[in-house]
């Protein structure tokens, strides 16, 4: 444990922000696993997850959780798979 008070902080914050994190990214995990599933099994409102899983890709991208370029290669294997499917 650090013996300044602004490093004291920091560790507080650093923890805080880090379980925030890992929410969002589980959370993002389980909507893209989501998505993957209702395409591959014809589901009828595979269209509205997709849509749902882009938007979460695209805030994952804002917060600073993944890299803009990962999160338009996502967004783009997300329509594949739909258009695959339709």
């Amino acid at each position: 444990m650090p013996n300044i008070k602004s490093a004291k902080k920091r560790v507080k914050v650093n923890a805080t922000k880090a379980a925030a994190n890992k929410s969002r990214r589980s959370n993002l995990k389980t909507v893209l696993k989501k998505a993957d599933i209702a395409c591959s099994t014809g589901a009828a409102d595979k269209a509205e997850v997709v849509k749902l899983a882009v938007k979460r890709v695209d805030q994952a991208c804002a917060k600073g959780l993944m890299h803009k370029n990962k999160a338009a290669r996502k967004k783009a294997q997300l329509a594949k798979k739909l258009n695959a499917a339709q």
